[in-house]
Protein backbone atom coordinates (compact mmCIF):
# COMPACT_ATOMS: atom_id res chain seq x y z
CA UNK A 1 0.00 0.00 0.00
CA UNK A 2 1.05 3.70 -0.40
CA UNK A 3 1.54 5.88 2.33
CA UNK A 4 -1.75 8.05 1.43
CA UNK A 5 -3.93 8.59 4.47
CA UNK A 6 -6.64 5.47 4.89
CA UNK A 7 -10.16 6.63 4.61
CA UNK A 8 -11.48 5.83 8.21
CA UNK A 9 -15.47 5.56 9.03
CA UNK A 10 -16.58 5.71 12.47
CA UNK A 11 -19.53 3.35 13.33
CA UNK A 12 -20.43 4.73 17.34
CA UNK A 13 -20.00 8.26 17.63
CA UNK A 14 -20.80 8.36 21.52
CA UNK A 15 -17.40 9.09 23.76
CA UNK A 16 -15.24 6.27 22.70
CA UNK A 17 -16.12 6.98 19.08
CA UNK A 18 -15.32 10.71 19.92
CA UNK A 19 -11.39 9.98 21.00
CA UNK A 20 -11.18 7.80 18.20
CA UNK A 21 -11.84 10.47 15.93
CA UNK A 22 -9.54 12.66 17.70
CA UNK A 23 -6.74 10.05 17.67
CA UNK A 24 -6.75 9.16 13.97
CA UNK A 25 -3.79 11.64 12.93
CA UNK A 26 -2.35 12.06 9.70
CA UNK A 27 -2.47 8.22 8.33
CA UNK A 28 -6.53 7.75 8.61
CA UNK A 29 -8.98 10.30 6.55
CA UNK A 30 -12.42 10.55 8.19
CA UNK A 31 -14.50 9.37 5.65
CA UNK A 32 -18.11 8.61 6.99
CA UNK A 33 -19.61 8.41 10.86
CA UNK A 34 -22.67 6.33 11.79
CA UNK A 35 -24.42 6.07 14.91
CA UNK A 36 -28.44 5.45 15.31
CA UNK A 37 -28.78 8.63 16.87
CA UNK A 38 -28.17 10.50 13.78
CA UNK A 39 -27.38 14.00 15.91
CA UNK A 40 -24.50 12.48 17.11
CA UNK A 41 -23.18 11.26 13.82
CA UNK A 42 -23.74 15.05 12.60
CA UNK A 43 -21.97 16.58 16.05
CA UNK A 44 -18.72 14.26 15.31
CA UNK A 45 -18.88 14.65 10.95
CA UNK A 46 -19.40 18.79 11.45
CA UNK A 47 -16.18 20.22 10.11
CA UNK A 48 -14.61 17.20 9.21
CA UNK A 49 -16.10 16.60 5.65
CA UNK A 50 -17.03 13.25 6.57
CA UNK A 51 -20.89 12.39 5.81
CA UNK A 52 -23.18 11.49 8.03
CA UNK A 53 -25.31 8.53 8.43
CA UNK A 54 -28.02 7.07 10.73
CA UNK A 55 -27.65 3.31 9.45
CA UNK A 56 -24.07 1.82 9.64
CA UNK A 57 -24.36 -0.48 6.60
CA UNK A 58 -24.47 2.54 4.55
CA UNK A 59 -21.19 3.65 5.46
CA UNK A 60 -19.77 0.10 4.47
CA UNK A 61 -21.08 0.19 0.49
CA UNK A 62 -18.65 3.40 0.30
CA UNK A 63 -15.88 2.77 -2.20
CA UNK A 64 -13.53 5.57 -0.09
CA UNK A 65 -13.79 3.76 3.29
CA UNK A 66 -10.86 1.46 3.96
CA UNK A 67 -10.76 0.98 7.55
CA UNK A 68 -13.57 0.91 9.81
CA UNK A 69 -13.59 1.56 13.66
CA UNK A 70 -16.61 -0.05 15.67
CA UNK A 71 -17.35 1.83 18.94
CA UNK A 72 -21.03 0.60 19.40
CA UNK A 73 -22.62 -1.80 22.81
CA UNK A 74 -21.56 -5.02 22.77
CA UNK A 75 -24.54 -6.89 21.40
CA UNK A 76 -23.54 -5.48 18.02
CA UNK A 77 -19.95 -5.69 18.14
CA UNK A 78 -19.58 -8.84 15.77
CA UNK A 79 -22.29 -8.41 14.19
CA UNK A 80 -20.70 -5.15 12.24
CA UNK A 81 -17.40 -6.42 12.37
CA UNK A 82 -18.22 -9.49 10.27
CA UNK A 83 -20.25 -7.19 8.28
CA UNK A 84 -17.14 -4.84 7.60
CA UNK A 85 -14.94 -7.55 6.92
CA UNK A 86 -17.16 -9.18 4.59
CA UNK A 87 -17.47 -5.73 2.83
CA UNK A 88 -13.50 -5.82 2.72
CA UNK A 89 -12.70 -2.93 4.87
CA UNK A 90 -10.03 -3.46 7.74
CA UNK A 91 -11.23 -3.16 11.26
CA UNK A 92 -10.52 -1.87 14.64
CA UNK A 93 -13.51 -2.86 17.20
CA UNK A 94 -13.25 -2.12 20.49
CA UNK A 95 -13.07 -4.72 23.48
CA UNK A 96 -14.29 -6.74 24.06
CA UNK A 97 -15.23 -7.39 20.27
CA UNK A 98 -18.05 -9.96 21.58
CA UNK A 99 -20.56 -10.52 24.33
CA UNK A 100 -19.26 -14.26 24.37
CA UNK A 101 -16.21 -16.24 22.42
CA UNK A 102 -18.94 -17.73 20.15
CA UNK A 103 -20.22 -14.52 18.38
CA UNK A 104 -16.48 -13.97 17.16
CA UNK A 105 -15.67 -17.58 15.51
CA UNK A 106 -17.43 -16.34 12.45
CA UNK A 107 -15.90 -13.01 12.78
CA UNK A 108 -12.12 -14.80 12.88
CA UNK A 109 -12.99 -17.12 10.13
CA UNK A 110 -14.16 -13.98 7.60
CA UNK A 111 -11.12 -12.24 8.52
CA UNK A 112 -9.34 -14.87 7.68
CA UNK A 113 -10.89 -15.84 4.50
CA UNK A 114 -10.87 -12.24 3.06
CA UNK A 115 -7.45 -11.47 4.38
CA UNK A 116 -8.32 -8.02 5.82
CA UNK A 117 -6.67 -6.49 9.10
CA UNK A 118 -8.90 -6.53 12.50
CA UNK A 119 -7.26 -4.91 15.19
CA UNK A 120 -9.10 -5.19 19.02
CA UNK A 121 -8.82 -2.21 21.02
CA UNK A 122 -6.66 -3.68 23.92
CA UNK A 123 -5.55 -0.28 24.09
CA UNK A 124 -4.20 -0.05 27.62
CA UNK A 125 -1.72 -1.87 25.94
CA UNK A 126 -0.11 1.38 24.68
CA UNK A 127 0.20 3.73 27.64
CA UNK A 128 3.65 5.04 28.02
CA UNK A 129 3.91 3.32 31.55
CA UNK A 130 2.77 -0.25 29.94
CA UNK A 131 4.93 0.73 27.04
CA UNK A 132 7.73 0.78 29.04
CA UNK A 133 7.12 -1.98 31.51
CA UNK A 134 7.56 -4.37 28.47
CA UNK A 135 10.47 -3.10 27.40
CA UNK A 136 12.11 -3.68 30.60
CA UNK A 137 10.30 -7.21 30.95
CA UNK A 138 11.82 -8.00 27.44
CA UNK A 139 15.53 -7.03 28.05
CA UNK A 140 15.35 -9.32 30.57
CA UNK A 141 15.88 -6.98 33.92
CA UNK A 142 13.61 -8.08 36.49
CA UNK A 143 14.16 -11.64 35.40
CA UNK A 144 12.01 -14.52 34.98
CA UNK A 145 8.60 -13.26 35.51
CA UNK A 146 6.94 -15.37 38.68
CA UNK A 147 3.69 -13.48 38.99
CA UNK A 148 1.23 -10.32 38.59
CA UNK A 149 -0.93 -9.14 41.10
CA UNK A 150 -3.77 -6.27 39.31
CA UNK A 151 -6.48 -4.18 40.16
CA UNK A 152 -8.64 -2.10 38.24
CA UNK A 153 -11.92 -0.33 39.17
CA UNK A 154 -14.49 2.66 39.48
CA UNK A 155 -17.19 3.83 41.51
CA UNK A 156 -19.99 4.18 38.73
CA UNK A 157 -22.56 6.62 39.18
CA UNK A 158 -26.27 7.71 40.27
CA UNK A 159 -28.29 5.21 37.79
CA UNK A 160 -25.41 2.84 36.86
CA UNK A 161 -27.59 -0.23 37.59
CA UNK A 162 -30.16 1.35 34.95
CA UNK A 163 -27.36 1.97 32.36
CA UNK A 164 -26.53 -0.19 29.49
CA UNK A 165 -23.82 -2.07 31.04
CA UNK A 166 -26.35 -3.35 33.13
CA UNK A 167 -28.28 -5.20 30.95
CA UNK A 168 -27.02 -8.48 30.10
CA UNK A 169 -28.65 -8.95 26.43
CA UNK A 170 -26.68 -5.65 25.94
CA UNK A 171 -23.25 -5.59 27.59
CA UNK A 172 -23.05 -9.83 27.82
CA UNK A 173 -21.62 -9.78 31.73
CA UNK A 174 -21.42 -7.08 34.12
CA UNK A 175 -17.86 -5.61 35.30
CA UNK A 176 -16.07 -8.79 34.46
CA UNK A 177 -16.72 -8.37 30.99
CA UNK A 178 -16.61 -4.41 30.83
CA UNK A 179 -12.93 -3.59 32.81
CA UNK A 180 -12.20 -7.24 32.97
CA UNK A 181 -10.83 -7.96 29.59
CA UNK A 182 -8.18 -5.25 29.97
CA UNK A 183 -6.20 -7.04 32.86
CA UNK A 184 -6.86 -10.46 31.06
CA UNK A 185 -5.12 -9.10 28.25
CA UNK A 186 -2.20 -7.42 30.21
CA UNK A 187 -1.48 -10.41 31.56
CA UNK A 188 -1.34 -12.46 28.77
CA UNK A 189 0.52 -10.04 27.42
CA UNK A 190 3.20 -10.45 29.84
CA UNK A 191 2.68 -14.06 30.77
CA UNK A 192 1.98 -15.98 28.31
CA UNK A 193 -1.40 -18.23 27.68
CA UNK A 194 -3.21 -19.30 31.03
CA UNK A 195 -4.30 -23.42 31.12
CA UNK A 196 -5.97 -23.05 34.99
CA UNK A 197 -8.75 -20.58 35.74
CA UNK A 198 -10.79 -19.28 38.72
CA UNK A 199 -12.52 -16.84 40.15
CA UNK A 200 -15.22 -15.46 41.09
CA UNK A 201 -17.90 -12.89 40.15
CA UNK A 202 -20.85 -11.18 42.00
CA UNK A 203 -23.23 -8.32 42.60
CA UNK A 204 -22.81 -6.79 45.83
CA UNK A 205 -23.87 -3.40 45.68
CA UNK A 206 -25.69 -2.36 42.28
CA UNK A 207 -29.70 -3.47 41.92
CA UNK A 208 -28.36 -5.22 38.52
CA UNK A 209 -28.44 -8.74 36.82
CA UNK A 210 -24.62 -8.35 36.26
CA UNK A 211 -21.84 -8.33 38.57
CA UNK A 212 -19.99 -5.48 39.80
CA UNK A 213 -17.06 -7.28 41.06
CA UNK A 214 -14.89 -10.19 39.03
CA UNK A 215 -12.06 -11.73 40.96
CA UNK A 216 -9.49 -14.23 38.92
CA UNK A 217 -6.68 -16.76 39.58
CA UNK A 218 -5.04 -17.15 36.30
CA UNK A 219 -2.01 -20.26 35.62
CA UNK A 220 0.31 -20.79 32.76
CA UNK A 221 1.17 -24.01 32.35
CA UNK A 222 4.88 -23.05 34.13
CA UNK A 223 2.68 -21.72 37.30
CA UNK A 224 3.12 -17.94 36.45
CA UNK A 225 0.05 -16.82 37.95
CA UNK A 226 -2.81 -13.92 37.75
CA UNK A 227 -4.28 -12.56 40.51
CA UNK A 228 -6.75 -9.95 39.45
CA UNK A 229 -9.87 -7.95 40.43
CA UNK A 230 -12.04 -5.65 38.78
CA UNK A 231 -14.55 -3.43 40.74
CA UNK A 232 -17.34 -0.85 39.91
CA UNK A 233 -17.64 -0.35 43.94
CA UNK A 234 -13.73 1.15 43.85
CA UNK A 235 -15.44 4.55 44.80
CA UNK A 236 -12.26 6.11 43.86
CA UNK A 237 -11.15 5.18 40.42
CA UNK A 238 -7.92 3.25 40.25
CA UNK A 239 -5.34 1.22 38.36
CA UNK A 240 -2.76 -0.79 39.64
CA UNK A 241 -0.32 -3.64 38.22
CA UNK A 242 2.41 -5.28 39.91
CA UNK A 243 4.74 -7.53 37.85
CA UNK A 244 7.03 -9.31 40.09
CA UNK A 245 10.12 -11.40 38.80
CA UNK A 246 12.75 -13.20 40.17
CA UNK A 247 15.13 -10.19 40.39
CA UNK A 248 13.03 -7.11 40.63
CA UNK A 249 9.26 -5.62 40.30
CA UNK A 250 7.41 -3.34 38.01
CA UNK A 251 4.50 -1.42 39.72
CA UNK A 252 2.52 0.42 37.15
CA UNK A 253 -0.07 2.58 38.75
CA UNK A 254 -2.54 5.41 37.56
CA UNK A 255 -4.01 6.03 33.63
CA UNK A 256 -4.01 9.61 33.74
CA UNK A 257 -7.34 12.00 34.54
CA UNK A 258 -9.61 10.43 37.27
CA UNK A 259 -6.97 7.32 37.83
CA UNK A 260 -4.53 9.27 38.57
CA UNK A 261 -1.45 10.27 37.48
CA UNK A 262 -0.01 7.40 35.17
CA UNK A 263 3.43 6.08 37.19
CA UNK A 264 5.94 3.22 36.63
CA UNK A 265 8.41 1.95 39.26
CA UNK A 266 11.14 -0.39 38.87
CA UNK A 267 12.88 -2.00 42.13
CA UNK A 268 16.09 -4.07 41.71
CA UNK A 269 16.58 -6.47 43.93
CA UNK A 270 20.48 -6.19 45.28
CA UNK A 271 22.79 -9.14 45.38
CA UNK A 272 22.68 -8.48 48.94
CA UNK A 273 19.16 -8.04 48.67
CA UNK A 274 17.17 -5.61 51.31
CA UNK A 275 15.66 -2.29 50.09
CA UNK A 276 15.91 -2.44 46.26
CA UNK A 277 17.17 -0.10 43.75
CA UNK A 278 14.46 1.91 42.59
CA UNK A 279 13.82 4.02 39.46
CA UNK A 280 10.45 5.86 38.98
CA UNK A 281 9.00 7.47 35.74
CA UNK A 282 5.85 9.22 35.43
CA UNK A 283 4.08 10.65 33.00
CA UNK A 284 2.02 13.56 33.47
CA UNK A 285 1.20 14.89 29.70
CA UNK A 286 -1.85 13.85 27.97
CA UNK A 287 -2.47 10.63 27.39
CA UNK A 288 -1.30 9.38 23.95
CA UNK A 289 -1.86 5.74 23.77
CA UNK A 290 -4.97 6.22 21.22
CA UNK A 291 -2.97 7.78 19.16
CA UNK A 292 0.15 4.98 19.13
CA UNK A 293 -2.18 2.39 18.78
CA UNK A 294 -3.83 3.33 15.44
CA UNK A 295 -0.56 4.51 13.98
CA UNK A 296 0.77 0.97 15.08
CA UNK A 297 -2.91 -0.53 13.40
CA UNK A 298 -2.24 1.46 10.42
CA UNK A 299 1.54 0.38 9.86
CA UNK A 300 0.07 -3.04 10.00
CA UNK A 301 -2.19 -2.54 7.44
CA UNK A 302 0.55 -1.16 5.19
CA UNK A 303 3.04 -3.85 5.97
CA UNK A 304 1.03 -6.53 5.37
CA UNK A 305 1.41 -8.08 9.34
CA UNK A 306 -0.67 -9.42 11.97
CA UNK A 307 -2.24 -6.86 14.44
CA UNK A 308 -0.32 -7.23 18.03
CA UNK A 309 -3.75 -7.30 19.40
CA UNK A 310 -6.52 -9.28 17.47
CA UNK A 311 -9.48 -11.15 17.25
CA UNK A 312 -7.41 -14.29 18.77
CA UNK A 313 -6.75 -11.95 22.01
CA UNK A 314 -10.17 -11.13 22.20
CA UNK A 315 -11.15 -14.73 21.87
CA UNK A 316 -8.97 -15.98 24.67
CA UNK A 317 -10.01 -13.03 27.19
CA UNK A 318 -13.64 -14.04 26.41
CA UNK A 319 -13.22 -17.54 26.97
CA UNK A 320 -11.74 -16.66 30.50
CA UNK A 321 -14.69 -14.33 31.22
CA UNK A 322 -16.82 -17.21 30.29
CA UNK A 323 -15.86 -19.39 32.61
CA UNK A 324 -15.33 -17.23 35.74
CA UNK A 325 -19.13 -16.39 34.50
CA UNK A 326 -20.10 -20.13 34.41
CA UNK A 327 -18.29 -20.93 37.91
CA UNK A 328 -20.27 -18.15 39.49
CA UNK A 329 -23.78 -19.58 38.39
CA UNK A 330 -24.15 -16.62 35.67
CA UNK A 331 -25.34 -17.02 32.32
CA UNK A 332 -25.00 -13.83 30.09
CA UNK A 333 -26.09 -15.95 26.59
CA UNK A 334 -28.54 -14.59 24.54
Amino acid sequence: MTDEALGVAIIGCGLIGQKRARALGAGGRLIACADKDMSRAESLAKGTGARAFAAWRDVLALPQVDMVIIATLHDSLAEISLAAIEAGKHVLVEKPAARNAAELVPVMEAAQQRGVKVHVGFSHRYHRALRKAKEIVEAGEIGELMFIRARYGHGGRPGYDREWRASPELSGGGELIDQGPHLIDLSRWFLGEFSRIEGFAHTYFWDMPVDDNGFMILRTPGEKVAFLHVSCTEWKNMFSMEIYGKVGKLDISGLGGSYGVERLTHYRMLPEMGPPETTAWEYPMADNSWAVEIEEFYDDIRLDRPSAAGLSDAYEALKIVEKVYQESGYDHRA
